[in-house]
């Protein structure tokens, strides 16, 4: 095949191993080298094995499907070529239309359920059907969703290897189904599907104090088998009253809290199905979203017997998943299995740090416990209607001898494509890398959550924050694409984001609780603006900004609007009479604000909490800066997503707007010096970051920035939201050496002091683990880590231009730390693999870059020294200028 050929066909769905769309997918692919960006190209298709004719299609992203909506089960082999003479076609590559919504027979089916044993406790159910088949079958596809969390079989083997199926949406708008080809697992004759059915995200636990979710009162499934046969008959097996109910041996099952299987149950009697008792089950669609999977298996790194009976097991990575056991001892044995991330100092497993507490409340104990009693030999057990967040497992077995060899970890998340890679010649920089990986593997769990223990919650602001830096890492765009559908699904009437989305409590629905006084708060909310930009950035898709805009609109004109309405309680008792510029401050409703400074500390050295010590004034204190700044932030970056879509009235009103916004923050936080009224170092971050101080005052605020690190003995005071901003704002602002001392920093608070002590993951406080080996708060919190972004985007010096899309145009200019030697990365976008490295050689640098067709490159060396180059191979050596030879020589 010809180097002039289109290549890596992909259509945007999810799937397991089958790639499955709805009626009208969108097409991409990538340029071969000698191709132009804006050609036009032909696509030609073949449905159900009928040919399409050819489409002339422009450009080679997100392509609208091009011969008409598809329907149900529709098989789909599509190719590419470019529309220039004595072009080739491009390989075919294949996709499947899933059972659209409106084509569904099947009942909605639901187990009898007995006693209720309450929230976390309660058991799975075996829903079956038997069928009988002809011996000519072809083929064979399960359709299936459920509300709870199933797993399925074919004549007793396992279908699919997707986990925790359907997985985690707003249950009452959003529903997504699977589909599998089980052909291989189907027979001639009798046929049995069993569903195993547990409460999962839709009936479970919710958040750190495992309050019930609110979805629905009753499980239930949905599953149709389409049989086709050789003379092209086809057949249809469907949920429905013919379908039985029994017991499974999963008698406890909770995401949260974990699972129990009992393999001495004896199976119960078969009971005849509830049919549609289910009540407002939405629609059922199809995932733009990779799908949860066993990503990795790791057997222990250390184990050891802490007392009788009792395995504390180190299987050296902090992860999301559970466990597999496949000596479960004589019939009758117990094995207790506890998860955490932590040990004490007398090697046994701790958890007490991630307690819930409340003020004026004794603390909720954190459990995540399975439980497995053996059966007949042979049986493995592997909880997969549950999820745990650890690195360390306790086993307890105290009438039978344990085996730590039978045990592995099984690392579960979402299976998404790695995109990004950065190496360089400091292995603290590389490890610091990975463990930020890492911990955001452990919480890409179908939706992006704070932490994979406590509370594992979609926290807009979490994500907000780290969205920027996934996108180097992986190919997030379905990913995210999911998770904002449940961002849109759950928004107030008033235009308030919840504070995380799915969200199983329902704050939209219970406007009277406490926790609603607490939702909208700017840097979380603002995700719903902030994300789906980074998505359009990166990927180039027009669409994540359309399908969000009315979203963004009715969060940003209700944040206007409570600038306009409201004052904070300070401001009002300072002046009576508001200024003008104050109705564009936004400072009268609640902010989380900066979130995880920090701690100050007493007289004897203890830190303070400030939600601890004294709540009601943290809850109370003026966070206008932090609200007003991200008001600006928001409502510029809605200006720029209207005109993209063509809303130019919008886009004119929300951009002086915006320049309003701008204006009310700077009468109020900044200072003729440049300085700003809260005076700290996330204060002088965002205002920088957010173009928010005047040019003629950017040197004097990250001069006051530095001071005020200097003056925390180079350490850094920023918390939540401003941290993955700091280094960037610092070497932009021409201090790369207070950047890269910070970065370097051993000492609390800082990156290498995890690194340091051991960590696998970003935790959530600065010292998780404090001088003297306690643990506190969360030690699986990525938040922290989009400080990874900063090796990319400055030290491998790889980024966008700022004007850019898609990685169309970018800037390679690195900034190499002191010491360190050579880096390299590659980032894998939309047009293809941008590789990079640089080496120092003597007094120069040498930049060698691979640009894919499609992309131009602006190369800058260290000494200033720049080039303008296209697709193919960049490989030149340039002088260093005095200042970086200092630096790096340190």
């Amino acid at each position: 095949m010809r180097s002039s050929t289109p290549f890596a066909l992909t259509v945007d769905s999810g799937g397991d191993d089958l790639v499955v769309t709805g009626a009208e997918p969108r097409l991409s692919f990538r340029l071969p080298l000698e191709a132009q960006a804006s050609a036009r190209y032909e696509i030609e298709a073949e449905i159900d094995g009928v040919p399409t004719g050819i489409a002339e299609v422009e450009g080679h992203r997100f392509i609208e499907w091009p011969f008409g909506a598809l329907r149900s089960g529709s098989r789909v082999r599509w190719r590419v070529r470019a529309t220039a003479p004595g072009t080739d076609w491009s390989e075919r590559a294949a996709f499947e239309v899933g059972l659209l919504d409106q084509d569904w027979t099947a009942s909605w089916i639901s187990p009898v359920e007995e006693a209720d044993a309450g929230y976390g406790q309660r058991p799975a159910h075996l829903l079956a059907g038997t069928f009988t088949l002809p011996e000519d079958v072809v083929e064979a596809r399960l359709y299936a969703a459920a509300l709870g969390v199933y797993t399925a079989t074919m004549n007793g083997c396992r279908v699919g290897g997707d986990e925790l199926a359907p997985g985690s949406t707003s249950y009452d708008r959003t529903l997504y189904a699977q589909a599998h080809d089980v052909t291989a697992l189907v027979r001639a004759g009798d046929n049995r599907i069993e569903i195993e059915l547990s409460d999962g995200w839709y009936r479970g636990q919710v958040g750190a104090f495992r309050l019930p979710a609110g979805w629905g009162a009753t499980t239930g499934v949905r599953a149709e088998l389409h049989v086709r046969c050789a003379d092209g008959s086809r057949r249809v097996v469907v949920s429905d009253q013919s379908w039985t109910g029994a017991a499974s041996t999963i008698t406890r099952a909770d995401l949260m809290d974990g699972q129990t299987t009992d393999f001495t149950v004896e199976p119960s009697d078969a009971l005849p199905v509830r049919i549609d008792a289910v009540e407002g089950a939405p629609a059922i669609d199809w995932s733009p979203a990779p799908p949860v999977r066993v990503i990795e298996t790791r057997s222990p790194n250390a184990a050891r017997e802490i007392r009788d009976g009792v395995w504390v097991l180190d299987f050296g990575q902090n992860a999301s998943g559970w466990v597999r056991l496949t000596d479960l001892g004589a019939p009758g044995t117990r094995t207790v299995i506890e998860y955490g991330e932590y040990v004490d100092a007398a090697g046994d497993l701790s958890t007490s740090h991630l307690d819930s507490e409340r003020p004026g409340e004794a603390p909720l104990p954190f459990v995540q416990r399975d439980e497995v009693v053996a059966g007949a030999e042979g049986s493995v057990f592997e909880p997969r209607h549950t999820v745990h967040g650890f690195q360390y497992a306790r086993v307890t077995r105290s009438d039978a001898p344990f085996d730590p060899a039978s045990i592995a970890m099984q690392v579960v998340h979402t299976d998404l494509a790695r995109t990004g890679t950065f190496q360089s010649s400091d292995a603290d920089l590389n490890r610091l890398h990975e463990i930020a990986d890492w911990s955001f593997r452990g919480n890409a769990v179908d939706v992006p959550t704070d932490c994979p223990t406590r509370e594992r919650l979609a926290w807009t602001g979490d994500y907000q924050v780290f969205a920027p830096t996934a996108t180097r890492l992986y190919d997030v765009l379905g990913f995210t694409r999911k998770w904002l559908r449940s961002v849109r699904d759950d928004q107030l009437d008033d235009g308030r984001i919840a504070n995380f989305s799915p969200d199983g409590r329902r704050i939209k629905h219970h406007l009277d609780d406490q926790f609603a006084m607490m939702t909208g708060s700017s840097g979380w909310g603002d995700a719903i603006v902030a994300v789906p930009w980074e998505m359009y950035l990166s990927y180039g898709d027009r669409e994540v900004l359309a399908e969000n805009y009315d979203a963004m609109v009715r969060w940003v004109e209700w944040a206007l609007e409570k600038a306009r309405t409201s004052r904070h309680h300070a401001r009002m008792q300072a002046a009576p009479e508001s200024a003008p510029f104050e109705q564009y401050l936004w400072d009268g409703t609640f902010h989380w604000g900066e979130w995880t400074e920090p701690k100050q500390r007493d007289a004897d050295g203890n830190p303070i909490d400030p939600i601890k010590h004294n709540p009601m004034a943290w809850f109370m204190a003026d966070k206008g800066e932090v609200g007003t700044a991200y008001l600006h932030r928001s409502t510029a970056t809605l200006a720029q997503i209207a005109g993209i879509l063509g809303r130019d009235a919008d886009a004119a009103r929300y951009a002086d707007l915006a320049d309003r916004v701008a204006d009310a923050w700077r009468q109020a936080y900044l200072r003729e010096d440049g300085t700003t009224v809260t005076d700290t170092q996330a204060a002088y971050v965002r205002a920088l970051s957010f173009g928010l101080v005047p040019a003629d005052l950017r040197d004097a605020a990250i001069e006051r920035l530095v001071e005020l690190i200097r003056a925390k003995d180079t350490h850094l005071g920023t918390g939540f939201l401003a941290t993955g901003d700091l280094l960037p704002v610092l070497v932009d602002g021409g201090r790369a050496d207070v950047a890269y001392e910070l970065l370097a920093q051993r000492t609390a608070p800082s990156w290498l002091y995890m690194v340091d002590r051991g960590a696998t993951t970003i935790w959530e406080d600065w010292e998780g683990i404090d001088e003297n080996g306690v643990a506190h708060e969360s030690l699986n919190h990525y938040s922290k880590g989009a400080v990874i972004r900063f090796l990319h985007t400055h030290t491998l010096g790889l980024r966008q231009e700022a004007d850019s899309v898609a990685w169309e145009r970018v800037v390679i200019a690195p900034v190499p730390a002191p010491g360190m030697t050579w880096a390299r990365g590659t980032h894998d976008g939309p047009q293809g693999e941008i590789a990079v490295e640089w080496r120092l050689d003597g007094d120069g640098i040498r930049i060698i870059a691979d640009i894919p067709a499609g992309t131009t490159a602006r190369i800058v060396f260290p000494d200033g020294t720049a080039h303008a180059v296209g697709a193919g191979r960049f490989d030149q050596t340039a002088g260093l200028p005095a200042s970086t030879l200092a630096v790096t020589a340190r």
